[in-house]
């Protein structure tokens, strides 16, 4: 795919969808923090569904903390891999006050020194949180990136290090949002709706769907 092709591609999803949102709910960096930890081999519905009845108790580090592993425990439990979330949420909320004053950092390597936290968690808090123009990749985004030809790539990284190349700089802001949705809902993973998608036409796929 080359430069003009990617341009027209996020000038079409731009159009489509002109204001693209994490599908997480959340209202501040730490609620947006613990969500993305919990959110990981998740879905952004069940971390909803947790959250929703956990951060009118605790949406704070201080007040997780009060909560302890175990009362944490009981508000997640319904995720997957719960139990070493909640470990690394309690270890992330003390380092929070220990070395932030309960602050979520607003830098990447801080960000990445938190248990549970890593790269592709870091770039999402960056990006949504704090406005940077970080891609987080991930399933969706490298689906979509090699799939598409907009970046391909052997690893996660290597997406990552090629979508900050091509993106057009007016749209890195908004392009994790987008990918990550085109993947959930129109390129997905077994049959892509190639005759419901807007970038059908310019998009390398050898494959793609003929039917809806």
């Amino acid at each position: 795919m080359n430069q003009h092709k990617r341009r027209a591609l996020f000038e079409r999803l731009k159009s489509a969808n002109p204001k693209p949102a994490t599908e997480l709910n959340y209202s501040t960096p730490f609620e947006l923090l613990i969500a993305v930890v919990l959110s990981a081999q998740a879905t952004d519905k069940s971390v909803n569904k947790a959250t929703q009845k956990l951060f009118p108790v605790a949406n704070t580090p201080r007040a997780v903390l009060t909560l302890g592993e175990k009362g944490l425990k009981k508000y997640i439990q319904t995720i997957g891999l719960y139990n070493s979330k909640a470990r690394n949420i309690i270890k992330t909320c003390a380092l929070l006050i220990e070395r932030h004053q309960g602050q979520v950092p607003h830098d990447r390597k801080a960000l990445e020194a938190l248990p549970g936290v890593g790269r592709k968690t870091a770039n999402v808090i960056l990006n949504t949180a704090f406005g940077e123009p970080a891609i987080a990749v991930d399933t969706h985004i490298f689906r979509v990136a090699n799939r598409t030809g907009l970046a391909p790539g052997k690893t996660v990284r290597e997406v990552e290090d090629k979508l900050n190349r091509f993106v057009p700089t007016e749209f890195k802001h908004d392009a994790h949002h987008w990918l990550i949705l085109h993947g959930r809902y129109t390129c997905t993973a077994r049959k892509p709706r190639c005759p419901a998608c807007v970038i059908a036409d310019l998009c390398d796929y050898p494959d793609k769907t003929e039917h809806p």
